[in-house]
């Protein structure tokens, strides 16, 4: 594993456990020399994880549309920044850029980014590890909504979306780390991905 991606808020949450939890990741994958991909703001969780990184000595490489340079404030300091047109130019290198990922605490967007790799691996389309960060029981309603639905019929057998539930910041890269040492290659179902965005 060289690189995760981590998809958190670009504003603070109202819970201090969040920074905390930013402030140990980043740093864990910094030490780890696990490269951070991650969306190239300079505030909230996502500039926090990403200065705990560089702190630690590690490799970041943001990736931010041109359109939130000035609202999310890019971060300087790291090593790669790429500009891109559009969200789903940003989306799509995340993914070619990482690994595994990371949701910790975040909006709608970091929702829809989360989602969008379950679809993705629900689907067959790539088997990178997918990673809930729940600090304080954050993703708890989506685990319920999760739940709701396979009650109702619609995560089936077989199409069950695989992901990890960590509760304790310090888990994250030895979790992640079991999970890519077990994952079965899927080069073919990651080129698909690739192609059909």
């Amino acid at each position: 594993m060289n690189s995760v991606c981590v998809y958190c808020g670009s504003g603070f949450g109202g819970d201090p456990a969040f920074k905390e939890a930013a402030v140990t990741v980043g740093g864990a994958l910094g030490e780890a020399g696990i490269n951070l991909v991650y969306g190239g703001g300079n505030v909230g969780l996502m500039g926090t994880v990403a200065h705990a990184a560089l702190q630690a000595g590690g490799h970041v490489t943001g990736i931010i549309p041109d359109f939130l340079k000035s609202r999310e404030r890019m971060l300087d300091d790291i090593q790669e920044t790429v500009v891109v047109g559009d969200m789903h130019t940003r989306k799509k290198l995340m993914f070619d850029r990482a690994d595994a990922f990371v949701a910790m605490p975040g909006g709608i967007g970091t929702l829809e980014e989360l989602i969008e790799q379950m679809t993705w691996a629900q689907l067959g389309q790539h088997a990178k590890p997918i990673l809930l960060l729940s600090i304080n029981g954050f993703w708890d309603p989506l685990l319920t909504l999760l739940d709701h639905m396979r009650g109702h019929g619609f995560l089936r057998p077989g199409l069950d979306p695989a992901f990890l539930v960590a509760t304790d910041p310090a888990d994250v890269v030895g979790m992640l780390r079991d999970a890519v040492a077990k994952r079965a290659p899927s080069p073919e179902g990651e080129a698909l991905v690739r192609e059909r965005l």
